[in-house]
């Protein structure tokens, strides 16, 4: 390879690198191409790109950037998930694609900054997605809230209740 496109593709990973929130770095040794299109086509749904990296440009790219913890991740056959949106559904995407190719290994990630291992991105696939997430914010915040409503109303309500039930003896004991 010249030195030339050396550079591109050292500028390429800088450029991917600066854009994505996040990194999923696997190996994909023995994955067939087909199944290597199908995982990239999957993940551009996604908003995440799938790329085979010669480890020594990424590493290049990584420094430049100031990437912490994706060298410790680059050994052997490499390809990285870039992430430009949310990491979970592609973590997923991948942790499903290595358990139906059983060649597809996933190595470790790179999230705001910190490094995870395997683990901990099979940990984030089984998240469940960031809206469901917020959902689940918003009804432990909404849940004391009605229930203290409900209490606040119980008290005008029962007056009412029970000055309906007075008016109702009253015309019984009239008729």
């Amino acid at each position: 390879m010249l030195r030339s496109q050396k550079a591109e593709l050292i500028a390429e990973f800088e450029s991917e690198l600066r854009d994505a929130s996040a990194l999923i770095v696997a190996d994909y040794r023995g994955l067939s191409v087909s199944r290597l299109s199908t995982v990239r086509n999957d993940l551009r749904s996604l908003d995440a790109t799938f790329r085979v990296s010669k480890n020594t440009l990424a590493r290049i790219a990584a420094e430049r950037t100031d990437t912490e913890g994706l060298a410790e991740l680059l050994a052997g056959p490499t390809a990285i998930a870039f992430c430009r949106s949310d990491p979970a559904p592609v973590a997923k995407r991948l942790a499903d694609a290595a358990r139906e190719t059983r060649v597809l290994q996933l190595r470790g990630a790179v999230l705001d900054g910190r490094t995870y291992d395997a683990e901990g991105v099979r940990a984030l696939a089984t998240l469940p997605p960031r809206e469901q997430l917020y959902a689940q914010v918003v009804g432990g915040i909404a849940a004391p809230l009605s229930s203290f409503v409900n209490v606040l109303a119980a008290v005008p309500r029962g007056l009412v209740v029970a000055l309906d039930q007075i008016r109702q003896q009253r015309e019984a004991a009239a008729a």
